[in-house]
């Protein structure tokens, strides 16, 4: 006689618990667009929902204690023209988020601290680039104000949000329409999912494919693939019985899975949401009622179902909360904002321990909102592990710093050449503010003011007409230029 062990496992009876009506926020007109994003973006300080909106696209931005009934005429984020498709908060400043839609445009939105007081309509920066709907937003894990964007142009575009350039352009990677796309752990690799049924590792900065698995699924249906802190990548989809699968795969070796799971014969897409410092991956079918989890190890068989949490309500959509925003008093090891059609739930996931004290096994150093590197040494070839912090005394966050966008203009290169051909310039001459000169041509050039908020800087440019010189000041914006933002 054989007794059968059980896994040892600290996160078997992990349990769901959705929070009282007075804690969900109520009377929210959920998107019924047609595309199958998550609907919900979450961080320590907001929840931003998708929302049904006449003449354009919007989505509301709520502080998480504004819980309750919400007024039909709060404020929302209205920029674009066209329907919001997918969502994003930037992981280095909890008042940032970026927004892609119908209208092919991605936006990038300065929240203000304590929230929106009045309809927000004009973003930080508008990128521009796709030339069919964007569907995908995704920030990159460590370095500064890079982003990424996909479209139903099959294209991949990775931004530098910070002068609002397309730095890099994936084209002809991918012949169908992109299902996903994820960043790896220090942000040196990207993973897709495609229409094609193809599973494909990218360096975006060689602009290769360095691995591919074709009909990694073989159903028709959408399939999605995120990458975990090993380096391996996990994927979610349909078989040819379309029956939904999950599987793991090892990008150097893609030719086999490590592990294939078959689940179940909903024709929902299943959404995962993966915690790096538990190795827990958890599946959200848009349309289903439960949330089943999974933990991922070394040993066989690699994917281990641990539970299921199930409620009466389908979901039209699905926010996860950063590890730093969670409750580490009361052992909170993830917390999702479910959407229904008219109302945002939280649902918290907690490990029943008998001690008050920290729990320094379920709560390993996570990463912080710091981030590792700037955009511009990424670009350059740079990688950056996450920056870790301790959430022993809880997560306190700190003052977020705005979003600085200064574009580059296209003028520049046009003077610098005109400096070089005409000589060096009167130092004396530029060294004051007043240019006194018989025929003087003053113009602003290039100067990015964004309606005072930012502290942008500008150049006067002056052109003497009698010593034939260009001259040149920079000053801050605000204050010293009359009505300069319009």
């Amino acid at each position: 006689m054989f007794r059968r062990v059980v896994r040892a496992s600290k996160f078997r009876h992990v349990f769901g618990q959705a929070l009282k009506n007075d804690q969900c926020y109520d009377d929210i007109r959920v998107s019924r667009v047609t595309w199958d994003s998550s609907f919900c973006a979450v961080n320590p300080k907001f929840v931003a929902i998708i929302i049904e909106a006449s003449g354009g696209g919007a989505f509301l931005v709520l502080p998480l204690h504004k819980s309750g009934r919400i007024d039909k005429a709060y404020p929302t984020v209205c920029g674009h023209t066209g329907p919001v498709l997918d969502i994003d908060w930037c992981p280095h400043n909890d008042q940032v988020i970026a927004s892609g839609s119908e209208d092919c445009t991605v936006m990038v939105w300065q929240i203000p601290e304590n929230g929106l007081v009045t309809g927000l309509s004009e973003p930080v920066v508008v990128l521009e680039g796709h030339s069919k709907r964007v569907g995908i937003i995704t920030w990159h894990p460590t370095a500064r104000n890079v982003l990424l964007s996909a479209g139903c142009d099959n294209l991949v575009i990775i931004w530098n949000v910070g002068t609002g350039e397309a730095m890099i352009q994936l084209e002809d990677m991918h012949p169908d329409v992109i299902f996903s796309a994820c960043w790896n752990r220090n942000g040196s690799l990207i993973c897709t999912a495609c229409k094609d049924k193809t599973i494909r590792v990218i360096d975006p900065r060689k602009e290769e494919i360095v691995g591919e698995k074709e009909k990694a699924h073989e159903g028709a249906r959408p399939m999605r693939a995120i990458f975990l802190s090993d380096g391996n990548v996990f994927t979610t989809g349909f078989s040819r019985m379309s029956e939904r699968q999950l599987a793991l795969w090892n990008p150097q070796a893609m030719d086999e899975a490590i592990s294939v799971h078959e689940m179940d014969t909903s024709n929902g897409v299943l959404l995962p949401f993966y915690d790096p410092d538990t190795s827990v991956v958890y599946l959200c079918g848009k349309g289903d009622s439960s949330i089943r989890y999974f933990e991922i190890t070394d040993e066989a068989p690699f994917v281990h179902y641990l539970s299921t949490f199930t409620t009466k309500e389908p979901q039209r959509g699905m926010g996860y909360m950063p590890k730093r925003g969670l409750d580490v008093n009361k052992c909170e090891i993830a917390r999702f904002y479910k959407l229904h059609e008219r109302k945002c739930e939280p649902i918290i996931m907690t490990v029943p321990r008998k001690s008050d004290l920290f729990q320094d096994d379920l709560y390993p150093d996570t990463a912080g909102p710091d981030c590792a590197i700037e955009a511009e040494d990424w670009f350059e070839g740079r990688n950056g592990e996450p920056i870790l912090i301790s959430l022993k005394n809880g997560y306190v966050p700190g003052k977020n710093r705005d979003l600085k966008v200064v574009k580059k203009n296209i003028l520049d290169n046009k003077l610098s050449k005109n400096a070089e051909n005409t000589g060096t310039v009167n130092k004396s001459a530029s060294s004051t503010p007043s240019i006194v000169s018989t025929a003087v041509s003053l113009s602003l050039l290039g100067g990015l003011c964004l309606g005072c908020m930012l502290e942008t800087v500008t150049i006067l440019c002056a052109y003497n007409s009698v010593n034939k010189v260009l001259l040149t000041e920079e000053y801050p914006v605000v204050g010293k230029i009359p009505n300069c933002h319009t």
